[in-house]
Parts: structure tokens; sequence; C-alpha cells
């Protein structure tokens, strides 16, 4: 019942975004485009951080370094004149390879041990960026003549596409249940056969390597920015928040958290800046205490009410 559901999700999701693009015809207004495309981007980043700590309940709080790294080898790449999709997956595989090879050894940390040794590494990472490349990366001026807002929206709309597709599909094979065994009781899934190891260095560079892609779509999408941006904690924690508003270790909870979080936090950079931070921890502690399973458990109540 509950896998037919999420396939009926991710059916619903993926028509809604097949819908969205017919938006930049509809409404051809570069705030609108922008302000759907931070949406596209957070359900990838969202879905990315809800595959490793979700599915496989591996709290990473280094998930930054993924996203920077992603970042910055495909705005490299892209600007020395590869195409950017090539530059992307490029990216995207060197933040696979990166987790795979802490994994190993950040998997023999368990709990709180091992969400504060990935967030150890990202701000490593952070700092090292910091100190060895420029303060801004800026485009080339050829670039920035032809720069095109359109043409990355399509962009982040099909690789939100990509990361509900790829979550489905992990959510009703083998590999998404043997995670969620691990989730509930590591010890008891090893005793049954589950490899554990296994199965969280799969989940981590499924995970990584959607946060690489979302990372060298924001890239590309920014004509100026400084390297390090991309590495810092705001981007775990944004993906924590978005999943958890939504509703963490589900399909669609991710996609409802992007969509309720970037409205609200465009609200409040609009007309309460100085406190957004109190704000949104405000709203991860009453969530966290009343919902612990986010919108998709108040819906699930309402519906329960509702019908007896």
């Amino acid at each position: 019942m509950t896998g037919r559901r999420e396939r009926a999700w991710a059916a619903a999701i993926l028509i809604a975004l097949a819908l969205l693009t017919a938006l930049p015809r509809l409404i051809p207004r570069d705030s609108v485009i922008n302000f759907v495309f931070l949406i596209l981007l957070s359900i990838t980043l969202a879905q990315s951080w809800n595959i490793v700590a979700g599915y496989a309940g591996q709290v990473n709080l280094g998930h930054a370094a993924f996203f920077g790294l992603g970042a910055l080898v495909a705005r490299t790449l892209w600007i020395g004149g590869r195409p950017i999709v090539t530059a992307m997956v490029a990216g995207a595989v060197v933040a696979v390879l990166f987790a795979l090879l802490i994994g190993v050894a950040a998997f023999r940390l368990r709990g709180a041990y091992f969400a504060i040794g990935t967030l150890a590494l990202g701000e490593i990472l952070r700092t090292t960026v910091n100190n060895v490349l420029p303060e801004i990366s800026t485009l080339p001026a050829a670039t920035i003549a032809t720069y095109s807002l359109t043409r990355r929206y399509y962009l982040a709309l099909a690789l939100a596409a990509v990361s509900v597709v790829a979550v489905t599909a992990l959510a009703g094979s083998r590999l998404g249940l043997g995670m969620r065994a691990i989730r509930e009781d590591e010890e008891a899934a090893e005793a049954t056969g589950v490899g554990a190891l296994r199965l969280k260095l799969t989940a981590l560079a499924l995970s990584t390597g959607l946060a690489g892609l979302a990372g060298g779509l924001f890239a590309f999408y920014h004509i100026s920015y400084y390297p390090a941006h991309p590495f810092g904690p705001q981007w775990t924690f944004d993906a924590l928040l978005m999943t958890f508003i939504g509703g963490v270790g589900t399909l669609h909870g991710p996609v409802l958290g992007a969509v309720l979080y970037v409205a609200l936090k465009e609200y409040v950079a609009l007309h309460w800046v100085d406190f957004h931070l109190l704000i949104f921890g405000a709203l991860f502690i009453a969530i966290v205490l009343l919902l612990p399973g986010g919108l998709v458990q108040a819906a699930e109540r309402v519906r329960r009410l509702r019908w007896g």
C-alpha cells in the first residue's frame, strides 16, 4: 500500500514538473522564473539529503562539502570550455568519489559521532577553499552577454525530475528496503544478512551524486559568487530543514518542504531579514517536537480525522 501511494505521489509530482515547462512562456517574468528555479534546486538538494538520512538513517551534517565540490568542479570545467552538462556530471563524479573515500572511515562512527565527523569535514573543505581560491569567481564577459535564466530554469526542472525518479526507484527496490532496515535497527539488519556498510556507501554515493549535480547547477546559475560559498554549512541545514519540514524518509516530503521553505524564506527576507535565523530555528524546533513527520504526518492526521 505504501509503495502504491509513493508511486502515485511520484506521478503527481512529475506531472506538476511537466506542467512547469510552460511557465517561461506563460509568465515570462524573471522574478517568477527565478523563484521557481530556487524551488527546483531546493527539491534536488532536499532529495539528495533525504536519501542518506531519511532512508539509510545516517545524519550527514557535511552535505555541503559535496554540494560545494560539484559546484567547484562544474564551474571550473564550464568556464574552461566544457559543456555544462558534462561539467556537472564530472562534478557529481568527483563528489561521489570523495564521499566513498571518506565514507569507509566515517561509517565506523555512529549516531552523533558520525554527524559531528561529517560536519567537521564540511568545515575543513570550506576553510581550505576559502584560503586557496580567489574571493570572487566571475564569468567571462562573453558568457555574461549570453546569459539565459530560462536555460538554467529548464536544467533545474530536469534535475528535479531526475531526483524524484531516483528516489522513487530507490524506495521501491531491495536496496531501499535494506536501507530502511538499517535505519530502524542496524544490528538487527546485519543479523539477518543485510550488508550495512555496502548499503550505507550506496546511499552515500546516490546522495552525494545528486548533491554534486545540484552544486553544478548552482555554479551555472550564478554570474559571480564566492567559491567557498557552496561549501557553507547553510546548504546542509537548508537541506535538513526542508526534509524535516516536509517529512523525512518520504518521497513527497522533501518536495513539499522545499516549496514551503523557499516561499517562507523569500517572504522573511523581504519583511523580517534581521530575524530569519530565529524564525527558522523556532520553526524547526516546533516541527521536531510537534510534528516529527513533517507536513506528511500532518496531512495523514487530517485524513484520519476526516475519515474517522
